[in-house]
């Protein structure tokens, strides 16, 4: 399988994804190991299906003021998060260097921003990132595609600008008109009531863009539909700027393709956390000792450039779940 130039993943959508797909599991010593199994799991999948010469593990950091701003209750539905998958994280962040991931995060910045980021940075690769977030599909082109974990299965499913208009019936870039119309209550954005995703994709058929509609209401031809519009302008115009991703970060918390090199896998290290964890269907599924990860050898930074990068990820760790607390 060719390489995809820049994969990212949506570090936190998917390992509360694998702590909610396997409940009950820990080890010999009583420690909770669902979320740890199941991300385990999925980046021994993405080494074997998907080899990429750069990527990172990208997270929310802190609350994302310029959206609360517009809005005191996003995201207010969020639980706290549990107690058994915050006894993870340490063991999450190690699998993730283990397997050569570098993880970056920006204060005051959810990570499909960074997505949103990378994508528009390096407009001269091609980029692929695992998530769910129907949000992303506004960064879908002909350059950019998302993976989406199968439910019933051990594979991705691939979306692309075809597979976008096949479940939305609207084109990647009217996304972000598309949810500003029908709401997001994963992110506890409210649409216009009563307009769901067959009306919300009528009216951009025919007007093509929110801003369209806004100009011309008189030519939505059903009288409440048309008043509901009118009467719900503020809240359209507001729900645009919540939904969209913000690919105008002053200072990528990256700097630059090289930080996003992807480091080959350990796998001794691999090895001797699943025997640790007790993953033992994981262990019968790793390469053996001389099977080599066929990305080209990783120059080694100094070691004043290493501990400060290993302090800035210490940094990060306590507070990697602290925003829905």
């Amino acid at each position: 399988m060719p390489k995809t130039d820049i994969l990212l993943i949506d570090a936190y959508s998917q390992i509360f994804r694998c702590f909610y797909a396997i409940r009950a599991l820990s080890n010999s010593r009583g420690e909770p190991t669902n979320a740890i199994f199941g991300f385990t799991k999925l980046l021994l999948r993405i080494d074997k299906n998907y080899p990429s010469e750069y990527g990172a593990l990208l997270f929310d950091c802190g609350k994302p003021e310029f959206r609360l701003e517009l809005a005191p209750d996003y995201k207010a539905n969020r639980p706290p998060t549990p107690e058994d998958l915050k006894a993870q994280v340490p063991y999450l962040k190690e699998v993730a260097e283990a397997f050569g991931w570098n993880s970056f995060f920006q204060e005051g910045y959810e990570a499909d921003d960074l997505i949103a980021v990378v994508a528009a940075e390096f407009n001269d690769k091609s980029v692929k990132f695992i998530s769910s977030d129907k949000d992303l599909a506004q960064l879908i082109d002909e350059r950019v595609e998302m993976l989406i974990p199968a439910k019933t299965s051990t594979g991705f499913t691939i979306r692309g600008t075809q597979e976008v208009v096949e479940k939305f019936n609207v084109k990647p870039e009217q996304i972000i008109d598309y949810l500003a119309m029908i709401g997001d209550s994963s992110d506890n954005i409210p649409g216009l009531k009563g307009v769901g995703p067959k009306t919300a994709a009528k009216l951009l058929h025919e007007f093509g863009s929110i801003d369209n509609i806004l100009a011309e209401p008189e030519k939505i031809s059903n009288a409440k539909l048309r008043q509901k519009v009118i009467d719900n302008t503020e809240l359209l115009k507001k729900n645009i700027k919540l939904v969209t991703l913000k690919a105008d970060i002053d200072k990528a918390p990256w700097q630059g393709i090289r930080k996003l090199k992807r480091n080959q896998p350990d796998w001794d290290k691999i090895r001797d956390f699943c025997q640790r964890m007790e993953l033992h269907s994981i262990i019968k599924e790793l390469p053996p000792a001389d099977d080599l990860w066929s990305a080209p050898p990783i120059k080694k930074e100094p070691p004043a450039a290493k501990t400060k990068q290993k302090k800035e990820s210490d940094k990060f760790a306590p507070d990697l779940f602290g925003g829905n607390d």
